[in-house]
């Protein structure tokens, strides 16, 4: 099995789960992970060059996936626009450069550990995810876990996630943060932004995403 792994710091409960998982089963004796941003997890995704990931929501459309997925519920502080006398994407996410559109927002797109680095500081940004609960009442959906074979295995990884509170090992925590300079204390909060239960409402805001994105830019 081979894994699109995206090492944000928004995955990294999961991360830690599937250390565990793997460990504890026989995908121990297979799984290979492949590291990239999520724009890259995405085209090698669909090329088939790995056989799961977090898939991005604006290509996670029409594919198999389980109940798990990247969400915000309100604000996020890792998706964030600021201020910019030019409108600029971030090359490593397409969702969240429509979203911008689809929001009408100006600026610098940022995402992942730098947005979050930034948000921060205390300088001036608008968090996408928040700006999209004020305008539609959903949450934000960023992504999705995309299979294209074993489902029985992704079900599993599901349920057992899901069902578990995941206590981040005190060495893990300390390694993130000197990779991404962001202190120990700021990773706990930010972790708790972050949903990972595909639910009824979660749903509604990932259909009401496609059906705004619709307006700009086709998705296939």
């Amino acid at each position: 099995m081979v894994f699109g792994k995206i090492e944000y710091l928004n995955l990294l409960p999961f991360h830690v789960f599937m250390k565990r998982f793997v460990r504890s089963s026989q995908a121990s004796m297979s799984m290979n992970y492949h590291k990239d941003v999520p724009a890259k997890t995405n085209k090698k995704f669909l090329l088939r060059r790995v056989d799961a990931a977090f898939i991005s929501s604006i290509r996670a459309k029409g594919r198999e996936h389980i109940n798990l997925g990247i969400i915000a519920k309100k604000e996020v502080l890792s998706v964030i626009v600021t201020p910019s006398q030019k409108h600029l994407s971030d090359k490593e996410s397409e969702t969240s450069n429509l979203l911008a559109k689809i929001l009408h927002l100006k600026g610098e797109v940022l995402i992942g550990d730098k947005a979050l680095r930034y948000s921060l500081q205390n300088k001036p940004y608008i968090d996408m995810a928040k700006r999209w609960n004020e305008t539609y009442n959903l949450p934000f959906v960023f992504a999705l876990l995309c299979y294209h074979k074993d489902k029985n295995l992704y079900k599993k990884i599901e349920k057992n996630f899901l069902k578990k509170k995941i206590k981040i090992p005190r060495y893990i925590l300390k390694e993130a943060a000197s990779r991404t300079q962001v202190s120990e204390q700021n990773i706990l909060r930010y972790l708790t932004y972050i949903s990972y239960d595909f639910d009824t409402k979660a749903k509604r805001g990932v259909q009401k995403f496609y059906k705004e994105a619709q307006k700009w830019s086709p998705i296939r």
